[in-house]
C-alpha cells in the first residue's frame, strides 16, 4: 500500500488561509500583533537575503530569522549536504552506535576554540544554555549561577532563570535561585563570588537586547576573578558566535578570554534543522560523565542527528570558503561607519553601536521644541514607540525587514545575513535616511505614531 502526500498540493489548498490558521489553532496574539503594525505579509519565496512576494516584489532581510539564517536563505552547499545525508539513507540515532557525522562536526566547531575539548549537541541554543548551566553546577558542585542584567539567553526553564528581562520571568515562578550582576560591574561580581556558592558566570559578549558590549577587559577580568573563586565562565554565543560580529566567536575580540563553556545554535542550522552545541573543557565533561553508569546522564533525543550534523559542517565549510567572518567584520564597518555618520544630521538619531553585523541604533529626546513634544507623547504612552514607527515605513514604504531591539526599548537591531554587501547597505542606508528625513520633517510616519498611542493607552 502507497501512501500519498503532496505538500506542493496543501499549500496552493489551504496556504491563503496561513494568518487564520495561526489565530484558530497556534499562538492568537501573533497574526493580530501582525497586522497591527502593517506586517501581515505573504512571503512567496526567499533566497540569500531577500523575500519576494505574490507580486514578484523583493524585501531585504536585515532580521535573519533573529540570526537563524546567517548564510542567508537556502544556501546552495546547505542544501546539497542536506540531499546528500538523506539520500544517503543512514542509519540515524539507533543510540546504540558511533556515528561519523557527530564527531566531524564536533571537531571542526573545536577548532575555532583549542582550548575546549568536548562538545555536547542539542537541538536549540536555549537547549545548550541548559547544558552549559547543568555542567557548571554539577563540575563545581555549587548551586547558584550569575548573569547579568539584560540578558536573554532563552525561554526553557533554567535558561529562564538566567534571563536578565522580568517581562519574560513574570509569572513563570518559581525558577533557579540564580542572581542578577550589572553587565561590566566587577565589583558586583566579587561579592558574589565571595559567598562561595557561584558555579558560573553566563555572558553574551554583546548582548542582544539593545546590542550592549561587554565593556573592555570586563570578559578577561571577570574570567580571572571566576577562576580564583572556582567558578566558571559561559560565554553564550548563540547570537553572537560563527562569524557574527567578525571573529568567529564575539569573545575573541579581547585577548586572554576563553570561556569554560560557550554555547552557539542559530547559524549552525544553515537555517534548515534545528541544532544547538555546548562546548567545554574536557574536564568539564570527564566530571559529568565520570561512569559508564553516568553515560546517559544528559542527553537529547534528536541531538547529533544525521541531518543536523550534515547542515553544521556545511555551514562551516561555507563560511570558511566564501570568507564570511571577514565579510561580516568589513561590511559590518561600513554599515556602522555610514550609520554613525547620520548622528549629526538627525537629533532624533542618539547612537549607533556594535560589531560586525550586529548593529544597534539607539533613539534619543531630540533638542528641538515640536520633535521634544512628539517625542514626549510617545514616551508617555510607551517606551519603544518610535524604533517601531522607524521600523515599519522601513518594510511598507522600502520593503526592508527589521526588528525592534527589545520590549521598551528604543534601539533596532540589525543582524542581516553574513553575506550581504555593498548593495544591501546602500539600499538600507537610503532608505533609513528617508524613513529619518520623514521623522524629521514631520510626515506621514507621526500619523501611525498617533495609531501606536492610541493602541498603547487602550492596551494599558
Amino acid at each position: 500500500m502507497t501512501t500519498e502526500f503532496d505538500l506542493g498540493a496543501l499549500l496552493a489548498e489551504r496556504g491563503a488561509e496561513r494568518y487564520e490558521l495561526h489565530a484558530r489553532h497556534l499562538n492568537h496574539q501573533l497574526p493580530r500583533m501582525l497586522r497591527t503594525i502593517g506586517f501581515d505579509k505573504v512571503y512567496e519565496r526567499a533566497e540569500g537575503a531577500y523575500f519576494w512576494d505574490a507580486d514578484g516584489e523583493d524585501y531585504l532581510d536585515m532580521l535573519a530569522g533573529f540570526g537563524v539564517m546567517g548564510l542567508g536563505r537556502h544556501h546552495p552547499v546547505v542544501r546539497k549536504a542536506l540531499h546528500d545525508v538523506l539520500d544517503a539513507s543512514l542509519a540515524d540515532l539507533t543510540r546504540f552506535d558511533c556515528p561519523p557525522l557527530p564527531g566531524l562536526l564536533a571537531e571542526r566547531l573545536l577548532s575555532y576554540s583549542p582550548h575546549l575539548g568536548r562538545v555536547f549537541f542539542g537541538n536549540s541554543g536555549t537547549e545548550a544554555v541548559e547544558t552549559a548551566l547543568k555542567f557548571a553546577r554539577y563540575a563545581t558542585g555549587r548551586p547558584r549561577v550569575l548573569y547579568c542584567d539584560h540578558a536573554f539567553h532563552g525561554l526553557t526553564a533554567g535558561s529562564l532563570s538566567v534571563n536578565g528581562e522580568s517581562g519574560f520571568r513574570d509569572g513563570f515562578a518559581p525558577l533557579l535561585p540564580d542572581t542578577c550582576v550589572p553587565l561590566g560591574d566587577l565589583d558586583a561580581l566579587a561579592r558574589e563570588l565571595a559567598r562561595g556558592d557561584v558555579a558560573a558566570l553566563i555572558v553574551e559578549p554583546i548582548q542582544g537586547k539593545g546590542v550592549h558590549e561587554a565593556p573592555p577587559g570586563y570578559l578577561r577580568a571577570a574570567q580571572e576573578l571566576l577562576h580564583r573563586h572556582k567558578a566558571l565562565l559561559i560565554a553564550d554565543e548563540v547570537q553572537t558566535g560563527l562569524g557574527r560580529t567578525g571573529r568567529f566567536y564575539a569573545y575573541q575580540h579581547e585577548d586572554g578570554v576563553e570561556p569554560d563553556l560557550v554555547c552557539v545554535a542559530k547559524t549552525l542550522s544553515g537555517g534548515y534543522v534545528p541544532v544547538g552545541a555546548t562546548l567545554g573543557r574536557d574536564w568539564i565533561f570527564q566530571k559529568v560523565y565520570s561512569s559508564m553508569d553516568r553515560v546517559l546522564v544528559h542527553s537529547a533525543s534528536f541531538g547529533a542527528n544525521a541531518q543536523a550534523m550534515a547542515a553544521g559542517l556545511a555551514v562551516l565549510s561555507v563560511l570558511e570558503n566564501e570568507r564570511l567572518v571577514a565579510n561580516a567584520a568589513a561590511t559590518g564597518e561600513l554599515l556602522k561607519s555610514r550609520l554613525q555618520a547620520l548622528t549629526d544630521k538627525y537629533e532624533l538619531l542618539a547612537e549607533v553601536r556594535g560589531r560586525g553585523l550586529m548593529i544597534g541604533i539607539e533613539f534619543g529626546r531630540p533638542r528641538s521644541l515640536k520633535l521634544r513634544g512628539r517625542w514626549a507623547v510617545l514616551q508617555a504612552a510607551r517606551k519603544g514607540l518610535f524604533a517601531q514607527m522607524v521600523v515599519v515605513p522601513l518594510l511598507q514604504r522600502h520593503r526592508i525587514l527589521t526588528q525592534v531591539s527589545g520590549d521598551h526599548l528604543e534601539v533596532i537591531k540589525l543582524i542581516p545575513p553574513l553575506i550581504i554587501g555593498e548593495r544591501e547597505v546602500d539600499r538600507f542606508v537610503d532608505a533609513f535616511t528617508e524613513v529619518m528625513d520623514d521623522a524629521h520633517g514631520g510626515g506621514l510616519m507621526w500619523d501611525f505614531g498617533k495609531t501606536l498611542v492610541r493602541q498603547a493607552v487602550a492596551h494599558r
